[in-house]
């Protein structure tokens, strides 16, 4: 199981790059793939606010996947580590609705 913990660190790692890209971005980062990001009020505090959410992410991300260093193979412990998942990652979506009412341009 060591090679799948190798696996979900380098998809987490990948996560915390889009999250360090985000925070250096200088125009409004998007957050789901293929839409345009909102015109924003402070792009600043937007691009920090979306970059520290999926870094976060990808802390909770890794550590839901710590138990793959000691299940055994078709363990039935892996329904929880998905379960943590997508607890996570519907956080995250709900993070992101948040912030970006906080930071839209109204009308």
């Amino acid at each position: 199981m060591i090679i799948g913990f190798i696996f979900w660190s380098i998809i987490a790692a990948g996560l915390a790059v889009i999250g360090i890209i985000a925070l250096k971005s200088k125009k409004p980062v998007g957050f789901f793939a293929g839409i345009k990001p909102p015109a924003v009020t402070d792009t600043g505090k937007y691009n920090r606010a979306v970059g520290t959410i999926w870094i976060i992410y990808a802390v909770v991300f890794e550590l839901c996947g710590l138990p793959l260093l000691f299940l055994k193979r078709n363990s039935a412990a892996f329904a929880f580590i998905m379960l943590g998942v997508v607890a996570a990652s519907i956080g995250l979506a709900v993070a992101y609705t948040v912030i970006a009412a906080k930071y839209e341009k109204n009308g």
